[in-house]
């Protein structure tokens, strides 16, 4: 089904929508990864020190990910973006908001990689919080803006391109908040709550103007029929808001960062302590010629 094709139920339910349809570009290489952790896994837990490193509940946190991550992308409600912008965004807010820190925190302890060399020297490129924070904004800001955002649905990119651009960006961006590889990661907690609030300014301008703006900005929703008799001024009204909740979690997060960050500069942490001041002598007694 194209994303331009009026779907024949406008009421679908939850069951509906989460009909499968299999898409192979998400499908093998989700599917690939999900078996190589898991392999990994399954090896790392044979001795005591890989249990400690590994235990069970990163593995669940990983394996609900992936579970997300099919649901969103192998379902009937990936083919119905022209009928639901709502819907449309309330699948990418899943694969940048839900989908990538759950991954991250799969990601086991004590990973031992070079900064300096092969795969650890890509991902200290890669992780790097000003190299995040610009891609991370260029996908929320040129795909949102009108002639961006009509242009991948009209060309039908935003079904697939749209949704791995949101996920694969926000895992950068999920990476350098929680930090899961220390080694290649030098940012402090300070540093990361800072990022955190820059990265979310983005998706909160973008959700403030769907809220508050008095038109419908896309073309191809202007006179599109929507999904449960939401008009389409309705429509971006509730992306509006379904973006801006979604981004509360990782803002709230910042914002603890920053906190726990000046309680360690209250404590001293991190500030050069004050120069112990001279006292004045008292004098000595007179000295004997």
């Amino acid at each position: 089904m194209s994303i331009l094709d009026t779907p024949s139920n406008l009421n679908p339910t939850l069951g509906d929508l989460l009909t499968l349809h299999a898409d192979p570009l998400f499908l093998v290489p989700t599917l690939l990864a999900a078996a190589a952790y898991f392999w990994r896994f399954a090896q790392a837990r044979r001795t005591d020190e890989g249990r400690a490193r590994w235990p069970v509940w990163r593995a669940a946190l990983f394996g609900s990910g992936i579970v997300l991550l099919l649901l969103t992308t192998q379902s009937l409600a990936a083919t119905l973006t022209q009928s639901s912008m709502a819907l449309y965004m309330g699948r990418l807010m899943i694969l940048a908001e839900i989908v990538p820190p759950l991954l991250v925190l799969g990601i086991p302890r004590g990973v031992q990689l070079s900064p300096r060399r092969g795969l650890g020297r890509v991902l200290n490129v890669l992780l790097d919080p000003w190299l995040a924070l610009a891609v991370w904004s260029a996908v929320i800001i040129y795909w949102n803006v009108p002639a961006g955002f009509n242009a991948s649905v009209v060309t039908n990119t935003a079904a697939a391109l749209l949704p791995a651009l949101y996920l694969l960006s926000s895992l950068l961006v999920w990476a350098v908040i929680l930090r899961p590889l220390p080694a290649v990661q030098a940012a402090t907690i300070g540093s990361r709550g800072w990022f955190g609030l820059l990265a979310a300014l983005p998706m909160m301008a973008v959700a403030a103007v769907w809220l508050y703006s008095p038109r419908v900005l896309y073309t191809p929703y202007v006179n599109a029929l929507c999904l449960w008799n939401l008009t389409p001024l309705q429509n971006q009204q509730w992306s509006g808001w379904i973006m801006m909740m979604a981004g509360l979690p990782s803002l709230a997060l910042a914002l603890i960062q920053l906190m726990a960050w000046l309680i360690q500069l209250s404590e001293g942490q991190g500030m050069p302590r004050p120069a112990p001041s001279a006292e004045p002598q008292p004098p000595g007694p007179p000295s004997q010629s």
